[in-house]
């Protein structure tokens, strides 16, 4: 047994209670489940769509100070298009509907578009009907005005009807995201179920890893419900906790099954055998989850509510997918192992053929490979240094939704910059009135109001979409030009302004608390400095590789059309950060599985090749078939239409295909060769702290060698 001081006691400790009484477990974890997608699913209704909020920043403080002065609100746009504007009937049921809506509790303001410049298009077919809330009500009263208005404007007789804008707009993001989350589900899980008989030959044990995953996104979806009690949760915690929790939870439970059948090899006693799975796979398991939720922890170093919502939900996710490969599965193989054949026992040098292939070939030109593969990911990582984030539009929706369609009539009958939401400078009392008029020449089109207390609103229309480069320029001349004024900025466009500043900001001290994290962590794995730097390097080039083509597709354009998108000129800001901390969270996953299985072979052998070509054979066909099941999970997270999902599924799948081929397959062998005996080197004060702190195991018992059973 493992005389390891990290973690060998207390999974030893839960090991033995989960097979000592594997029903209770069990029951446990099917109360756990129940809870989960019983009281679990009332996250769906307090889930936040304000992305780019940062507590704290001007353009937040702004929009805080006008909340509290401002008798307004936000804005409902309604259109109506395809009859003549000056068509006698739709005029009288325009008027009726623009009396009515005033006539609602909640509405503020609804001016009457026959009168208001701007909003009849100049081609007569088409007429807004803006209608503004007041300010300060609650959820449900909100929601109340928010029915009302929209029955009342789609009540128009009209071939085109289309309501959207304000916090209708965010409504209509989060139920597009949920529909495409349960379309990627109904697609997955089948698609996964097949894979894993087909890996496992059995449907017991390719049912066992299925479970696993179904609890952990139960358990998931009751950490994000008792966290909204709390905090903010973004409506992308539910795409991306379902994706990664069903992804992490095949990963782990795919491990340690695996191992289980080989364990069965040596004994018929099925305890035992579970108790050797756990020795061995699961602490790489507990290893992997601390390591990905390190990878996630950089999220919570930044103060937006968005980015660090993200963080804990997906940290959750992650250590309950690790609770219950470490629990739920051991009781499970207690319980009904012994119907589960132990793996077939080959020849020596049958069994991974294919990859200890790759290794040798690897191992004997090292250099060859790199100057291969390097510059072939740096090729496709170039697109990523010209990478552009923006909060984005109805543009991320399908042409299909009520949002994408309200803007493309505005698109299509006003001119550009109508409905877009301007800039909002608050002009506080006390402020200069030279410095109003230097703001108001900044803009052709700038709107202003007063409002009780002396404070001024100017209005600054940009040109372009909201968040487009015209757009936060102008925030940032109006910055420079009210000097030290008291003045502040807000909108979207400064919002965006805002988020850029806190990821140049936050970003450096983000990447240095993961990469502190993961080196410490690979560095009690292995007692090596070396192969935590090789690690975070090769996996930067996967990630980068991968990052480089969704601004390829996505922000340029190219190829887009495919995945139903189309070029957007920049990403969506939830998309890049999310990428990475996933992505390199699962490239550590797949080099912790590798590590683990060279250990074993170098402990065995002594000899630092052979481990290399070893450790990949005993692991190569579980990160192969890891790397396409996730990878299955999160390409059917491209079969929706809203464009951050689609981002997001296309970098994370190919973040997981190139690492788990390219990299770990070539380039972790071909730098362990240039290495050798290197690799494992740690400074002798840091080899004394491994040798009292870090993970150590026996040699395992050599493979019966016997013909194909």
């Amino acid at each position: 047994m493992s005389t390891d001081p990290v973690g060998g006691t207390v999974l030893a400790t839960v090991t033995r209670a989960t097979t000592r009484r594997p029903l209770t477990v069990i029951a446990v974890w099917v109360l756990f489940l129940l809870l989960g997608f019983g009281l679990g699913t009332g996250v769906f209704g307090k889930l936040s769509d304000d992305v780019p909020d940062v507590p704290g920043t001007e353009s937040e403080v702004a929009a805080a100070y006008l909340d509290g002065v401002s008798p307004t609100g936000e804005t409902l746009t309604g259109v109506v298009a395809g009859l003549a504007v000056s068509d006698p009937g739709l005029r009288a049921q325009v008027e009726r509907a623009v009396a009515e809506l005033r006539a609602v509790d909640g509405v503020a303001a609804v001016p009457d578009p026959y009168v208001t410049e701007g909003l009849v298009a100049e081609d007569g077919r088409a007429v807004i009907i803006p209608v503004t809330l007041k300010s300060g009500l609650d959820d449900d009263a909100e929601d109340s005005v928010i029915d009302s208005a929209v029955d009342r404007i789609e009540a128009i007789d009209a071939p085109e009807v289309h309501v959207s804008g304000g916090p209708l707009l965010g409504k209509q993001l989060g139920g597009q995201a949920q529909e495409d989350v349960k379309k990627a589900e109904l697609i997955s899980l089948p698609v996964v179920l097949v894979l894993l008989f087909l890996i496992f030959g059995g449907l017991r044990a390719a049912g066992l890893p299925l479970f696993v995953a179904v609890s952990g996104i139960a358990g998931a979806f009751l950490a994000l419900f008792l966290f909204s009690q709390v905090t903010d949760i973004s409506v992308h915690a539910i795409q991306v906790t379902t994706m990664l929790g069903l992804g992490l939870a095949v990963d782990y439970a795919l491990l340690m099954v695996v191992r289980f059948r080989e364990e069965r090899r040596h004994t018929d006693d099925i305890v035992e055998a579970v108790h050797r799975t756990v020795t061995r796979a699961g602490r790489t398991v507990l290893f992997s989850g601390l390591t990905v939720a390190v990878c996630l922890t950089g999220l919570l170093i930044f103060p937006s509510t968005f980015l660090r919502s993200m963080g804990l939900a997906v940290a959750a996710v992650v250590v309950v997918d690790m609770l219950a490969a470490l629990t739920l599965l051991p009781a499970l193989l207690t319980r009904f192992g012994a119907k589960i054949a132990p793996a077939k026992v080959r020849a020596d040098g049958e069994e991974g053929k294919v990859f200890a292939r790759l290794a040798t070939f690897a191992t004997r030109r090292p250099v060859a490979v790199l100057v291969a593969v390097v510059p072939v990911l740096l090729v496709l990582a170039l697109p990523a240094t010209g990478m552009r984030i923006n909060l984005g539009d109805a543009t991320q929706l399908p042409t299909s939704s009520e949002a994408r369609q309200l803007q493309d009539t505005v698109r299509a009958h006003f001119p550009p910059g109508v409905g877009v939401t301007p800039i909002t400078v608050v002009l506080k009392p006390g402020a200069d009135p030279a410095t109003a008029d230097r703001i108001t020449a900044l803009s052709p089109t700038t709107q202003s109001r007063s409002l009780p207390g002396g404070t001024t609103v100017l209005e600054l229309q940009p040109s372009g979409s909201v968040d487009g480069k015209a757009a936060t320029d102008l925030v940032e001349r109006i910055r420079d030009v009210r000097g030290a004024e008291p003045v502040q900025v807000t909108g979207p466009a400064a919002q965006l302004v805002d988020f850029r500043e806190m990821l140049a900001g936050r970003g450096p001290w983000a990447a240095a608390t993961v990469l502190i994290g993961i080196f410490a962590l690979l560095f009690a794995f292995t007692g090596s400095v070396l192969i935590p730097l090789r690690t975070i390097a090769t996996t930067l080039l996967s990630l980068g590789a991968a990052l480089g083509v969704v601004v390829w597709v996505f922000q340029d354009g190219h190829l887009a059309g495919l995945l139903g998108s189309e070029g957007l000129g920049s990403l969506s800001l939830t998309a890049p950060p999310l990428i990475i901390a996933i992505a390199f969270g699962l490239a550590m996953d797949y080099e912790l599985f590798i590590l683990a299985r060279m250990r074993e072979a170098r402990a065995q052998s002594g000899d630092d090749l052979d481990a290399v070509v070893t450790g990949l054979r005993r692991s190569g066909r579980v990160v192969t078939c890891a790397a396409l099941l996730l990878a299955v999970v999160f390409g059917a997270f491209m079969t929706g239409g809203f464009a951050p999902i689609l981002q997001i599924g296309l970098g994370l799948t190919l973040a997981v295909l190139i690492d788990a081929t390219i990299v770990r397959m070539l380039l972790v062998p071909a730098t362990m060769a240039l290495l050798g005996r290197r690799a494992w080197w740690a400074p002798p004060p840091l080899r004394r702290l491994h040798d009292r702190f870090g993970l150590h195991e026996e040699a395992p018992a050599p493979e019966r060698v016997t013909a194909d059973a």
